[in-house]
């Protein structure tokens, strides 16, 4: 199973690619943060979203994503922003007929953790150690996505 993860946002995506077998170790295939350019306008930032992701699913043919759940916090603006985007992620995973999971973070923490309410580092540490990352420089969006990619071998039962 091939499995898209994403730490959704309109200035960075947090982007991985993990694949796990029946009774295989969880495998990083790919990961990245897309990038959107401060200077263009909200609408084209969501269409370099887009047309990044639909490249990456192209590329490595995913059969599902998994996508953390949109938590509002204090700045509603940037939640806006960033269900926009969120909008643009679910429509590319559509447009290429992937099975959708979502988690919340609590849920994430849990299954990468063991403790519902662990700490950003504490996730990023774990994370770190479950998954062979070629000790990559990444961006806390990736190795975000990296554990929602976990939560959802963690969580769901895949039949291949």
């Amino acid at each position: 199973m091939i499995i898209l993860a994403i730490d959704p946002g309109f200035d960075r995506v947090g982007v991985a690619i993990l694949e796990k077998n029946i009774g295989g170790k969880e495998t990083l295939l790919f990961s990245t943060c897309i990038i959107t350019d401060k200077k263009q306008t909200f609408p084209n930032r969501l269409k370099e979203i887009g047309d990044a992701l639909s490249g990456i699913i192209t590329t490595h043919k995913p059969e599902s994503i998994a996508i953390e759940k949109l938590f509002f916090a204090k700045n509603t603006t940037t939640a806006l922003g960033v269900a926009e985007a969120r909008g643009v992620i679910s429509y590319e995973a559509a447009k290429h007929g992937l099975i959708f999971y979502e988690y919340a973070p609590n849920q994430i923490k849990l299954a990468v953790t063991g403790y519902g309410s662990a700490t950003k580092e504490n996730v990023h540490t774990m994370t770190t150690k479950l998954i062979n990352t070629n000790n990559k420089k990444m961006l806390d969006d990736e190795v975000d996505a990296i554990a929602i990619g976990l939560t959802c071998f963690a969580c769901e039962r895949f039949n291949h």
